[in-house]
C-alpha cells in the first residue's frame, strides 16, 4: 500500500501493529513519521522519528524533530559513550546471552570428560563465571526505559509533588529516560539531574 502512494490506508495498519501487536521495524517507523507529517499531525510524527531515535541514534533524525517541534534546544537525545556501549550490548542480547551459555555447555562437557583429574575448586570457576555471565545477560541486560514529552506545557519539578521547586517548562519533543515510576509520576533524567514529569505528559517509546 505504501509503495502504491496509500499511505493513509498503509498508516492504519502500521498503527496496528505497532500499538496492538509491539511490533515495528525501522523502516515502518519512518514511513509512519512520514505520513503523519503529511497530515499534519507532526506530535506523532516526533514520536515516531523519537522512537526510531532509540533504535537508530542518529543525528540527522534530532534535527528533523527540532524542526517539526520548532525546537532548536531538545533535550535528552545526547548519548554518552556508555549509552553507546549498552546499547549495542542491548542490541545483541540473545547473541552474547547465547555465546555465554555455549561456553558453559562446553565448560561442563570439559568437567564431565575430565572429572577425574578436576579435583580442585578452581576448575569449577570457569563454569560459574559462565552461568554468571549467561544469568546477567539474559535477565539484566536492558536499554534504558525512553519517553518522549508530548503536553503543552509541561512541568519538570524536583520533587513527585505539585508543591516541589519548578525545574523547567518545556514544550513536546524532548527525550527523557525513566529511571522509576510513583503513583502519577515518572522519575527521569533531566540533563544530570533527577526531576520528575506527570505520567500524562509523555508517551513511553
Amino acid at each position: 500500500m505504501f509503495s502504491q502512494q496509500s499511505y493513509q490506508e498503509a498508516y492504519v495498519i502500521y498503527r496496528d501493529l505497532l500499538e496492538n501487536e509491539g511490533a515495528f521495524s525501522s523502516a515502518m517507523l519512518l514511513k509512519m513519521a512520514f505520513v503523519a507529517e503529511g497530515m499534519g499531525d507532526f506530535a506523532k510524527a516526533s514520536f515516531y522519528l523519537a522512537k526510531y531515535y532509540d533504535q537508530n541514534p542518529n543525528p540527522r533524525v534530532i534535527t528533523k524533530i527540532k524542526t517539526l517541534t520548532e525546537q532548536g534546544n531538545l533535550k535528552g537525545y545526547e548519548m554518552s559513550d556508555w549509552e553507546r556501549l549498552m546499547k549495542f550490548l542491548t542490541d545483541f542480547q540473545l547473541e552474547i546471552t547465547a555465546l555465554f551459555s555455549l561456553a558453559l555447555v562446553v565448560s561442563l562437557i570439559l568437567l564431565i570428560l575430565f572429572r577425574q583429574k578436576a579435583d580442585h575448586m578452581k576448575y569449577f570457576l570457569p563454569s560459574l563465571l559462565f552461568m554468571l555471565l549467561a544469568f546477567l545477560s539474559n535477565n539484566f541486560l536492558n536499554g534504558p526505559n525512553t519517553a518522549i514529552v508530548t503536553g503543552t506545557p509541561t512541568l519538570i519539578m524536583d520533587q513527585p509533588t505539585a508543591g516541589g521547586k519548578l525545574l523547567d517548562v518545556v514544550d513536546p519533543g524532548h527525550r527523557v529516560i525513566i529511571k522509576s515510576s510513583k503513583d502519577i509520576w515518572y522519575e527521569v533524567k533531566w540533563g544530570s539531574n533527577k526531576a520528575f514529569i506527570k505520567k500524562e505528559h509523555v508517551t513511553r517509546l
